[in-house]
């Protein structure tokens, strides 16, 4: 079973804000989340350079130049688990430890958007420079 990148984004997103509001309640979440606010604006321009990519490249078949580089899941999952256990160590234990996925959560996203749009550059240079 595949699940797309976007659509576990969402997913986790979805159950990170559960986790949260258990935890913390509502104002601690929502300062949590204010807390992050120039990661958020951050996707911004990556969001309008991703959109401006797929409307210019809609009609051409694209290559993937990223198909090399993907890391497993067992190496994600370790990645993920090593900052887990400093995070409970350097921020107090397990409040301070998911206070943290956030940050995680924004800079994957982040990752994600840029690795798309070095893709989606390359292929622009590639079809536009043969054009």
């Amino acid at each position: 079973m595949y699940i797309s990148p976007r659509s576990l984004f969402v997913l986790t997103f979805i159950s990170m804000v559960t986790v949260y509001l258990y935890v913390f309640g509502h104002e601690k979440t929502v300062e949590i989340i204010k807390a992050e606010y120039l990661m958020f604006l951050a996707l911004i321009p990556l969001s309008f350079i991703s959109i401006f990519f797929k409307i210019k490249l809609k009609d051409y078949q694209l290559t993937n130049f990223n198909r090399n580089s993907n890391l497993s899941f067992k190496t994600t999952v370790l990645f993920f688990l090593a900052f887990q256990v400093y995070d409970y160590i350097s921020y107090d234990g397990f409040e301070g430890m998911i206070s943290q996925w956030i940050l995680y959560w924004v800079m994957g996203l982040i990752a994600l958007l840029l690795i798309e749009n070095i893709n989606f550059y390359k292929n622009y240079k590639l079809i536009y420079k043969n054009s």
